[in-house]
């Protein structure tokens, strides 16, 4: 084990030698928000920022949340920075006897408005380490866009109310939920107990929009969890929230992202109004009949995003391997160029 781990060592500990210069923020080419191609070709998002005395990011790993790093250094021309995971070790009942934490440590350099990242991984056995390679693209800072200019096209019916035309899933090979019932769009991902657990898919339209108003109504069963993404890109949340405090993971938030101002939502089972507008990369939500999010900027995707790539086209898509839903009077009304 210590020849595996050695060499790991070694490389890690040349990147943290002290002594090359902190650039002033001015200078720092690392600044900013990237889209990253992960490996496998997943897409992410990092974001690096100068706070008063040092330097902070952010990262999302394909899905999920996203999540603080535990520590970002630049050394000369390299930034490094970290993610601690919590590995539990359990005996043969299940029970965890021993908690391990296990740190990745990324090596970052910048060339133009590209990044190239090398990420060195401890294996969960402890049995010495993985590197693989991914890249980055920058991301300019989204526009603030005066929307009282903005105008819409015609709408856009994005459910009949009769079948699934215009849909389909996002994932060929998963198993299928969703179904046209008494006018809704209604997903049921059922499990049976004692069997293999069902990977239901999530649905998209078969057309793709750049910005656009999006109005729907919805029902969330108790403890329902979907989500609509726009462009498939930012998922704002559905879910059974409410009663519960302000969180970027509640009814109406863009996904750990975008916290909303108050909390609008109704109790499970009951239909909630959702009015969304999407332009430049800024997004107001409307739950209920109150604005919860005022054309706030996405500074990223979120967990679940088709690409990273967010300036082409894309569909809505609805979750649906969490819970069930309804939705009905999906109507999506694009800006007029």
């Amino acid at each position: 084990m210590k020849k595996l781990i050695r060499p790991y060592l070694a490389v890690v500990t040349s990147l943290l030698v002290l002594g090359g210069n902190f650039a002033s923020a001015a200078d720092n080419p690392f600044l900013g928000s990237w889209a990253l191609t992960l490996p496998g070709g997943y897409p992410g998002w990092l974001g690096v920022t100068q706070e008063k005395d040092y330097l902070d990011a952010t990262m999302l790993w394909r899905a999920g949340s996203v999540t603080p790093l535990d520590s970002v250094i630049l050394n000369d021309q390299t930034l490094v920075f970290t993610q601690v995971h919590e590995v539990l070790r359990k005996d043969d009942q299940g029970k965890v006897t021993r908690t391990h934490h296990f740190t990745d440590r990324f090596m970052a350099q910048v060339q133009g408005d590209q990044l190239k990242i090398i990420v060195i991984r401890p294996r969960p056995d402890g049995r010495g380490v993985e590197r693989e390679e991914f890249t980055g693209q920058r991301i300019p800072p989204p526009p603030a866009p005066d929307l009282t200019k903005v105008k819409f096209g015609e709408a856009v019916r994005l459910f009949n109310g009769t079948d699934l035309t215009g849909w389909k899933l996002v994932e060929p090979g998963a198993v299928n939920g969703w179904s046209a019932q008494a006018g809704l769009l209604s997903n049921r991902p059922v499990q049976t107990e004692g069997q293999p657990h069902k990977n239901y898919g999530n649905l998209r339209t078969e057309r793709e929009f750049e910005d656009f108003n999006l109005t729907l109504e919805v029902r969330v069963p108790k403890d329902g969890n979907s989500g609509v993404y726009l462009k498939g890109l930012y998922e704002v949340q559905v879910a059974d929230t409410f009663g519960k405090g302000l969180d970027p993971h509640n009814m109406g938030a863009v996904y750990s992202r975008i916290t909303p101002s108050e909390s609008a939502e109704k109790p499970a089972g009951e239909w909630q109004t959702l009015d969304i507008t999407l332009v430049d990369r800024h997004v107001t939500v409307v739950l209920n009949g109150k604005q919860i999010i005022n054309n706030q900027p996405v500074l990223g995707i979120t967990g679940g995003a088709l690409t990273a790539d967010e300036f082409h086209a894309g569909p809505i898509y609805l979750q649906g391997d969490h819970a069930g839903v309804d939705y009905r009077n999906l109507v999506l009304r694009p800006v007029a160029k």
